[in-house]
C-alpha cells in the first residue's frame, strides 16, 4: 500500500468517525429527555414492561436484516457489473419476509416480548417495529458503504431519539394512549428514521433497474449470510440477554431500573458502533488486496480511538453515578453499581468489537463460534451471580449489579479471543491497550472524586466537565500522536501533509 492510499484510508476512519462523534453528542442530548420524561412521567415498572419487550423485538429485527449492517459492504464490493441498488434491494426484500414472518408470530404470541404478563392492546403494535428497524439497518449501511455517515446521523442520533422522546410525552398526555405510551412512541421513532434513510438512499442508489426475483439466489444469499446474522444477534443480544434474565428473576421495578442504567451506558457504545460503518469499506478494499499489515493498523487505531473516547465518558458518568442517576428520578440511585459495571463492560468491549469487524471476513464461522461461547457465557455468569445475590439475602439493586458484571466478564473474554485470533490470521498483532489511559483515568478520577462531595447539581454541572477536561488534557498530551489526532482535523479530506 502506498503512502496516499495509506492516508486516504485513515482519513476516510478518521472523517466518519468525527461525523459519528457528533451525532454522539446530538444523541446523548435527545436521549436525556427521554430518559427524563420515561423515569419521571412513566415510572420504574413501566419502563420495566417496555424493556422486557424492545430487548425481543430488537433482537428479532436483528437477525431478520440477515447480517446486512455489515455483510452488505462485500456484497456490494463483490457485485461489479450489478446494479448496485438491485444488490440493497434483494437484502430489503428477504428481511421484509423474515420480519413479516416474525412480526405475525409475536403478534400472536405475545408472551415472549412481555413475560411478566402486564401488557395492554396497544403494547402489542410494537411487533410491527421489527420490519422498520430491519429495512433501517440496510438502508443505513448502503449509504456508508458510500461514506455517507451522515445519513446514519440524522436517523440514529436525531430524528429516532427525537421523536421517541417528543411522542412519549404526547401519548402520556393523551388519556387513552397513557398506559402504552412508551411502545407507540418507539413504534413512531422506529418509522421516522427509515423514512430519513429511505429518502438519502433513494436519492443516491435510485430504484432497481431489470430487478428480478430470483428463488434460487435468495435461497443461497439466506445460506450465506446466517452465520453472520446470528454473530449480528449475538453481539448485540449480550447487550439485552442480562435484561431479559433479570425480568426472570426481578420485578418489573428493578428490570426498569435497570433499563435506565443500561441507556445511561449505551451512550459510549455508540461510539463504538458509529465506526462499524466505515470501517467495513475500508477493511473489504484492502482484504482485495491482502493488505494485512494494513488492516492490523487500521483495527489497532480504531480500537485505541474508540476504548480512549469511551473511558472517559464513562468515567464521567460513572464517578457521578449517583448523581446521574438521581436525574430520573430517586427511585433509580439504587441502580448506581449496575451503571458502573455497565460502562465498564463497554470499555472492555471495544477490542472485540474492532476485531470482529475483520473477523466476519476472514473466519465467519469461528467468530460465530467465539459470538456463541460469549452469550452462553455471560448466560451462566448472570443467573450464578443473580442466584449467589438472592442466596445471600441481598436486594434488586445488587441482582442488577450482578447482572451488569456477568456482562462485563463475557465481554472481556470475548475480546481477548477475538483479539488472539485475528493477530494469528493476519500475522500482525493487535493491542489497542496504550499506557496513556493509566496516565490519563488516575487524575480523572481524582478530579470526580473531589466533586462528588460538592452538592448534586454542581457535581454534574461542574464535575462532568471537569472529569472530561482533566482526561482529555492527559491522552491528548500523553496518548495521541499524529496518526490519531487526524481524527479531530477539519480539513480531513486532504492527505495529511497537506493538513499538518
Amino acid at each position: 500500500m502506498t503512502a496516499a492510499q495509506s492516508d486516504e484510508d485513515l482519513n476516510a476512519l478518521a472523517k466518519g468517525g468525527r461525523q459519528n462523534f457528533f451525532g454522539f453528542l446530538l444523541r446523548l442530548l435527545a436521549r436525556l429527555p427521554f430518559l427524563f420524561i420515561a423515569g419521571r412521567l412513566y415510572g420504574p415498572e413501566a419502563l420495566g414492561v417496555f424493556a422486557s419487550a424492545l430487548v425481543v423485538v430488537e433482537l428479532v429485527a436483528l437477525v431478520c436484516a440477515m447480517g446486512e449492517k455489515r455483510g452488505l459492504a462485500q456484497r456490494l464490493s463483490d457485485g461489479e457489473g450489478t446494479h448496485p441498488a438491485n444488490l440493497v434491494f434483494d437484502g430489503m426484500l428477504l428481511a421484509l419476509i423474515f420480519s413479516g414472518i416474525a412480526a405475525t408470530f409475536f403478534w400472536f404470541v405475545p408472551a415472549p416480548l412481555f413475560p411478566s404478563g402486564q401488557y395492554t392492546e396497544l403494547d402489542r403494535l410494537i411487533v410491527f417495529a421489527i420490519p422498520g428497524y430491519a429495512l433501517t439497518e440496510i438502508v443505513l449501511a448502503a449509504q456508508a458503504y458510500r461514506y455517507d455517515i451522515a445519513t446514519t446521523v440524522r436517523a440514529r442520533a436525531v430524528v429516532e431519539p427525537w421523536t421517541i422522546s417528543i411522542m412519549a410525552g404526547v401519548f402520556y398526555l393523551l388519556p387513552e394512549f397513557r398506559d402504552s405510551g412508551l411502545s407507540l412512541a418507539y413504534l413512531v421513532s422506529i418509522y421516522a428514521g427509515l423514512a430519513t434513510g429511505l429518502w438519502s438512499f433513494l436519492r443516491s442508489y435510485g430504484l432497481p433497474r431489470g430487478w428480478r426475483i430470483e428463488v434460487r439466489y435468495m435461497a443461497r444469499m439466506t445460506a450465506r449470510a446466517l452465520p453472520l446474522a446470528t454473530a449480528d444477534a449475538i453481539e448485540w443480544g449480550t447487550r439485552r440477554l442480562d435484561i431479559f434474565i433479570l425480568g426472570l428473576f426481578a420485578a418489573p421495578s428493578a428490570v426498569g431500573v435497570y433499563y435506565i442504567a443500561q441507556q445511561v451506558a449505551s451512550l459510549p457504545q455508540k461510539l463504538k458502533t458509529s465506526f462499524e460503518p466505515i470501517l467495513g469499506p475500508v477493511i473489504t478494499k484492502n482484504l482485495k488486496t491482502k493488505n494485512y499489515e494494513a488492516i492490523a493498523r487500521q483495527v489497532c487505531q480504531v480500537g485505541f480511538w474508540i476504548i480512549a473516547m469511551q473511558a472517559g465518558i464513562a468515567l464521567a458518568l460513572g464517578v457521578p453515578g449517583e448523581a446521574v442517576m438521581g436525574l430520573v428520578g430517586p427511585e433509580f440511585v439504587g441502580g448506581t453499581g449496575a451503571l458502573a459495571f455497565l460502562l465498564m463492560a463497554e470499555v472492555v468491549a471495544a477490542t472485540a468489537v474492532v476485531s470482529e469487524a475483520v473477523l466476519i471476513y476472514v473466519a465467519r464461522v469461528k467468530n460465530l463460534w467465539i459470538s456463541v461461547g460469549t452469550i452462553v457465557l455471560q448466560g451462566v455468569l448472570t443467573v450464578v451471580l443473580i442466584e449467589a445475590m438472592v442466596a445471600g439475602g441481598y436486594g434488586e439493586p445488587f441482582k442488577a449489579a450482578a447482572a451488569a458484571i456477568a456482562l462485563a466478564l463475557a465481554l472481556g473474554t470475548a475480546s481477548l479471543v477475538k483479539a488472539i485470533l485475528l493477530s494469528r490470521i493476519l500475522g500482525h498483532s493487535i493491542n489497542n491497550f496504550r499506557w496513556a489511559l493509566v496516565y490519563a483515568t488516575a487524575p480523572a478520577v481524582v478530579v470526580g472524586w473531589l466533586a462528588t462531595q460538592l452538592p448534586e447539581w454542581a457535581e454534574l454541572a461542574f464535575g462532568v466537565p471537569a472529569i472530561l477536561l482533566v482526561y482529555g488534557w492527559v491522552i491528548w498530551r500523553r496518548g495521541f500522536g499524529p496518526e490519531d489526532r487526524v481524527l479531530f482535523r477539519r480539513n480531513i479530506d486532504k492527505p495529511a501533509d497537506e493538513a499538518s
